[in-house]
């Protein structure tokens, strides 16, 4: 990942920072199985990138940063207090005890951590931490101690960071956070508590990134070392860490000192100095943990792309079910046009008040021109007949349609219930049906069915606009002519049943002689097409409209179709660069 000089490869470094900002993007919304944990492995992942990779990766000479982590009561402040000989770290009986993470470094080393470079998300502080004991509040913790010190070497950087398993939460998640952005990690746990499973976790995590450890074993009984520090050594050797230094503190007196005997500490105090005197071990460590940090973080990268995939397969379910339910609202509805369901009822009863069952099924062809003169008589004779057979038709599509969009709306929420992700989804969408949201709709759907009944009108008179056909129009009627247009539309026996297909067959031939005769058979088809398709069209739109809030809530989730792939294509950009696999 570096040239021969130790320098950066810029190439490297840009590719890091591609998968950083796409790991940041990736949206993980729904609520689908196991997306909790992929949502804290995903802020796990930027929060290695920018706390230590990319500052790791732009500066390979940087001093390493080796923080100082254990449980609670360990004593981790006394270690970093009694390796540095001052008080910069504040040690008590309180707990916890260390609520500002502390950073010491050589005071030729300052530049280096005053900026943002490393931990950017912390707000530097000169000074350790505030000598008043504070509340443990479930607060974040937003601040960095830096402290100068001419005792620690040049080259290092000692961080004294929270309990890893601290009663405070936000202790524990930035305990982890800082782990995850040293070089090098210091574990201080004690002779009751080395077999604690938390502190387990975390190492088992350093060993799987390659991480430089080494192990504080601290308050060992007097008589008891050798044997706490075999056992110690062979659960490390268990866990893949046998060549960790491991470095024994014996247990003090009660009032003794807050620092550690000379003899304890000096062996952790030269280990440590070895590491950073010289500048080519220095930059073995730094490539060593920044190599295996690299691998964790690609790792993890194809976990968040398999979650985001699961994402996009959650939200195509959730489209299709919104689209496919008001798709077949749609085309219930034309249906009920084509198939005679529209002429039961009302609009049949209007047309039975001046023709009789039984003549429509006499003779049809023989009397359809004294049919159509007693329809056009009767239409243009008494146009409350006219007008009520119209309402009744428009009645009649209203209530279908306005049935259609609520069942388009039921079987979407009922589908989005059942589906992965749907419950997150519907978090966002007001509840339904409201109360007052019928009479709307309704109304909605009136004002598009009087739209459609105007516009096959004004197709009807501009029809008889032709001169051949003038006249016969004007005998029947523009609203004439556009009512029987209408049933003709409406007036396939499909779906009906005993003498409703006698009567409704009988309307559609009828219906479709008269028209015939004014306009002729051609224009007639031409006109019935054409009403039907325009009212599909309005239909269809009216539908997309409803639908729309459904697929606007779905775009609102911000989940990306390509996010796991671009994720994939980052990481393998990064693993493509040498030192990168």
């Amino acid at each position: 990942m570096t040239h021969a000089s130790g320098e950066p490869r810029d190439d490297v470094v840009t590719r890091l920072r591609t998968l950083d900002e796409r790991l940041t993007h990736t949206a993980l919304p729904l609520a689908l199985p196991g997306v909790e944990e992929a949502r804290r492995l995903q802020r796990g992942l930027v929060d290695q990138l920018e706390d230590y990779v990319l500052p790791r990766a732009e500066r390979l000479d940087a001093p390493l940063l080796a923080v100082v982590g254990g449980s609670t009561g360990a004593g981790k402040s006394t270690l970093v207090n009694s390796l540095v000989g001052q008080e910069v770290s504040r040690a008590s009986a309180i707990r916890p005890t260390t609520r500002r993470p502390v950073l010491v470094h050589h005071p030729d080393d300052a530049a280096w951590f005053t900026g943002d470079r490393v931990l950017p998300g912390l707000a530097r502080v000169q000074g350790s931490a505030p000598a008043a004991p504070q509340a443990q509040e479930e607060e974040p913790i937003t601040e960095l101690g830096l402290v100068g010190a001419e005792s620690v070497p040049r080259g290092l950087a000692l961080l004294d960071a929270p309990d890893i398993d601290s009663v405070v939460s936000a202790n524990r998640r930035l305990a982890t956070q800082l782990l995850a952005a040293a070089d090098l990690w210091i574990f201080v746990t004690t002779a009751a508590r080395y077999a604690d499973a938390v502190p387990w976790e975390l190492l088992r995590e350093a060993a799987a990134r390659r991480v430089v450890v080494a192990v504080v074993l601290d308050r060992v009984p007097p008589g008891t070392a050798g044997e706490i520090r075999a056992d110690l050594a062979d659960r490390l050797d268990a866990e893949g860490l046998a060549h960790a230094p491991l470095f024994v503190v014996s247990e003090q007196p009660a009032g003794a000192a807050r620092r550690l005997p000379d003899a304890d500490i000096e062996p952790v105090r030269t280990w440590l100095t070895g590491l950073v005197a010289d500048a080519g071990t220095r930059a073995s460590v730094a490539r060593q943990t920044l190599a295996g940090a690299v691998a964790g973080v690609l790792r993890g990268t194809a976990d968040i792309a398999g979650a985001a995939d699961a994402q996009a397969r959650a939200v195509d379910g959730l489209t299709e079910a919104a689209v496919e339910h008001h798709a077949a609202a749609s085309r219930e509805v034309m249906a009920a046009t084509e198939d005679g369901t529209l002429l039961r009822g009302e609009v049949l009863a209007r047309w039975q008040e001046f023709v009789g069952t039984g003549e429509w099924l006499r003779g049809v062809e023989a009397a359809v021109g004294r049919l159509r003169d007693r329809v056009a008589g009767f239409l243009r004779g008494r146009p409350p007949t006219q007008a009520r057979a119209e309402e009744a038709i428009e009645s009649g599509l209203v209530t279908l349609v306005v049935s259609e969009v609520e069942r388009a709306e039921r079987e979407t929420r009922r589908a989005w219930q059942s589906l992965p992700g749907g419950t997150t989804a519907l978090e966002g969408l007001p509840p339904r049906p409201a109360a007052d949201d019928r009479p709307h709709l309704a109304e909605e759907v009136s004002a598009e069915v009087r739209d459609w009944q105007r516009a096959l009108l004004e197709r009807v008179r501009a029809e008889g606009e032709d001169r051949r056909v003038r006249a016969r129009m004007l005998s029947l009627g523009v609203n004439a002519s556009g009512v029987t247009l209408m049933l003709v539309v409406f007036a396939f026996s499909g779906g009906l049943t005993g003498i409703e297909v006698g009567v409704a067959g009988g309307t559609a031939v009828v219906g479709q002689k008269v028209l015939e005769m004014v306009f002729g058979d051609q224009a007639v088809r031409e006109l019935a097409r054409h009403a039907q398709r325009d009212l599909g069209e309005r239909v269809d739109r009216l539908l997309e409209e409803h639908r729309r809030p459904w697929l606007e809530r779905v775009t609102a989730l911000g989940v990306d179709a390509g996010a796991g792939d671009r994720l994939r294509a980052a990481a393998d950009a990064v693993r493509s660069v040498e030192g990168g696999r």
